[in-house]
């Protein structure tokens, strides 16, 4: 969602100061399209480190760039939480992508983002062997998605948390329907495929960052939808990733499970980090009535290798009790909303 509060004057003046300097320009104009590091900046704009680190530090103090650390990287983006931010995408939309200038930073850009697909599918080619055992017991990707948008509704998502994001897959199925979409993995070789793919998807109203289930990177009370798709059997202590999730859901948000129902596929654990082995209705309603969220759907769907020991996928979505209520509207008419 992009903000709608006003810049006083002087900070007004401020941002377009800082806009107003070519590479600054440049900078904000490649930002609105990929999270980049200072490295990778200098790569498209040519210019020394130094010199793009102190201008990235000038517009980051001014609001119109966010900036997070993955590991030992630092990357920037164009805020999409401040008006400074929403005045600096409004210039790139009214910019002319024929002048020279503009067109050779968009394609260093491209290099760059080749590049990563290029890491990404190395990625993929050493683990592929083991994912393709995994992927031919799970429930598919599309059964999955149509169930999720079926429960979900037509209601249009504000803003989209997808905790263990991975490849980024959640991501590029919700975000269209979102202002805005933050995707959150403990595991950097995993966000840079999701990078990858947001790009090549052509999505920019999503961005993925490092950062624990247990302590998650963002604001609590903020998002109207989180997603937790097969992250829970990784984890060591389910229950309080859930808490973390259901504390930054805003006000009548909702949270959606997705994960295995219980089975005993004991290679999992031994060989691909499976701490749990599935998970009871009875443990996921346990864990949204800890998190006093009600729970609004449970839905279980069997992969086509069930009958051989396939996995059984259960999607439960608890909300927030926490309505906020129109005038003459009762709870239960706002949850019918989001049905």
């Amino acid at each position: 969602m992009r903000p709608t509060a006003s810049l006083p004057f002087d900070h007004y003046v401020d941002v377009l100061k800082a806009l107003a300097e070519p590479t600054r320009l440049r900078l904000a104009m490649v930002l609105a399209r990929s999270d980049l590091t200072v490295s990778e900046l200098t790569t498209i704009l040519g210019q020394s480190q130094p010199r793009i680190s102190r201008h990235l530090k000038l517009m980051a103090e001014c609001g119109v760039l966010e900036r997070y650390q993955e590991g030992a990287f630092a990357y920037y983006r164009l805020s999409d939480k401040t008006a400074a931010g929403s005045l600096a995408r409004d210039l790139d939309i009214r910019l002319d992508e024929g002048d020279p200038i503009v067109a050779r930073d968009r394609d260093r850009l491209e290099q760059v983002r080749t590049e990563r697909a290029r890491r990404a599918a190395d990625y993929f080619a050493r683990n592929a062997e083991s994912w393709d055992r995994i992927r031919a017991l799970h429930v598919s990707d599309r059964k999955v998605e149509e169930t999720l948008d079926r429960i979900l509704g037509k209601r249009r998502i504000g803003t989209l948390l997808d905790v263990g994001t991975g490849t980024g897959r959640m991501l590029e199925v919700l975000a269209p329907r979102c202002d805005r979409a933050v995707g959150i993995d403990a595991s950097r070789e995993m966000l840079a495929i999701a990078r990858t793919k947001l790009d090549d998807a052509g999505i920019v109203n999503a961005q993925v960052r490092q950062g624990d289930a247990y302590n998650l990177p963002v604001e609590a009370g903020s998002f109207d939808l989180v997603v937790m798709h097969q992250v829970l059997h990784y984890l060591d202590d389910p229950a309080r990733a859930v808490r973390e999730a259901a504390s930054v859901l805003a006000p009548g948000g909702r949270l959606v499970i997705v994960d295995f129902a219980p089975h005993e596929l004991e290679f999992l654990r031994a060989d691909h980090a499976h701490l749990r082995l599935g998970f009871s209705d009875e443990s996921l309603t346990g864990f949204l009535d800890a998190c006093h969220l009600e729970m609004r759907a449970i839905e279980h769907l069997s992969s086509a290798a069930a009958e051989t020991g396939g996995l059984t996928l259960t999607i439960c979505i608890g909300q927030d009790r926490r309505m906020l209520l129109a005038p003459g509207e009762t709870a239960t008419d706002t949850l019918h909303h989001y049905a």
